[in-house]
Parts: C-alpha cells; sequence; structure tokens
C-alpha cells in the first residue's frame, strides 16, 4: 500500500475514533471479518465476532448515552482517558508490519489526532447542553456519528480522499482552537488590566 493511502487510514480511523472508538472499531472488524477491503494482518484481532460484537454492544450504549444531555458530557470525559489509546492503536495497526520507530510515530500521530476530534467533540457537546432543548442534542449526536461511519468506510474504500477530508477537519478543529484561544484572551486581558 502506497504512504499516502496508508496515511489516509491512519489518520482517518483515529479522527473517527477520538469521535465514536466503538462505532470504529466495529466498522473495521465488520470490514476485516467479510473482506470488504484487503487491510494489514494488524487488524484480524478486530475481525472477530466477539470484537465486533462488544464493539457494537458499547456503540449502542453511547448512542444512547449521547443524546441525554450531561449524560454526554460524563460519558466523554470518562472517555478522555479510552479514546486517545485507540487511536493510537487503531494508527498503529493500520501501519501494519513497520520499524518499531514507525509504529511510535504512528502512535503518536494517532494518539493526537484521536484527541484532538475527542476534545473537539467533548467541547462542543458541553456548549450544546447548555442549550435548554434536546433536540440540538440529538441532531449533533447522529450527524457525529454520521461522520464516523462515513469517514471510516471512506478510509477503507478510498484512502486518499479520505485523507484529504481527515485533513481538512484537522484543520478546521485547530483553526476554531486558535480563534477561541484568541477570544479567551481578548474577554480575560481587559477584566485583569
Amino acid at each position: 500500500m502506497d504512504v499516502l493511502a496508508l496515511l489516509g487510514r491512519t489518520l482517518s480511523f483515529s479522527l473517527a475514533a477520538g469521535i465514536n472508538l466503538y462505532a470504529t472499531v466495529a466498522l473495521i472488524g465488520l470490514a476485516e471479518r467479510y473482506h470488504w477491503v484487503a487491510l494489514p494482518p494488524e487488524f484480524a484481532p478486530l475481525g472477530h465476532l466477539w470484537v465486533i460484537g462488544l464493539a457494537c454492544t458499547l456503540y449502542v450504549v453511547e448512542f444512547v448515552a449521547d443524546k441525554v444531555p450531561w449524560v454526554d458530557t460524563l460519558w466523554d470525559t470518562v472517555h478522555t482517558f479510552i479514546r486517545p489509546v485507540g487511536g493510537a492503536a487503531l494508527a498503529v495497526a493500520a501501519l501494519g508490519d513497520a520499524s518499531p520507530g514507525a509504529r511510535v510515530a504512528a502512535a503518536l500521530l494517532g494518539g493526537t489526532v484521536a484527541a484532538g476530534s475527542h476534545f473537539a467533540k467533548a467541547g462542543t457537546r458541553v456548549v450544546v447542553n447548555s442549550s435548554p432543548e434536546p433536540f440540538s442534542n440529538w441532531i449533533l449526536s447522529v450527524l457525529e456519528d454520521g461522520f464516523v461511519a462515513s469517514l471510516a468506510v471512506l478510509a477503507l474504500k478510498f484512502p486518499l480522499i479520505a485523507l484529504v477530508v481527515s485533513l481538512l477537519v484537522v484543520v478546521a478543529i485547530l483553526t476554531v482552537t486558535v480563534l477561541l484561544i484568541r477570544g479567551i484572551r481578548r474577554w480575560v486581558a481587559p477584566a485583569t488590566g
């Protein structure tokens, strides 16, 4: 597999895992089990029925938790310690057979990207939870699930397109983060000065 396709899967799986690890693992596991695409042998454990079943069960729990304001925030808080590790593990698996240095680099990239998408999701949820109606929470949750499924399928079938989409999302997350930090600094500066 060429380097760009490999990077497309690595980045996309990690980005998706930061938003919904269980849906990502379930989709990769199904792709491995039913041979939708050729994946590195490191993904073989995800194709076991019990792994797919567990990932699907946890996805259903997350699906329900994501629809309840503040329960979703609690769920995201717990997953602050789970999603980045999952993203790192998926990045290493996407790399396939590689040198130890490349595996460490993939783990660092995957964990960082998963953490970034996780914090973007969790932060957005906190803001949306301040809304008095529940519909925005439900809509956002369904959009997140649709994005994760679409990105994972895109990474499986068309990793180069997934790479472009993932890079655009990472740039958007970084841009919004920088704008938020600048806004907070401007808001805090007059209060301290």
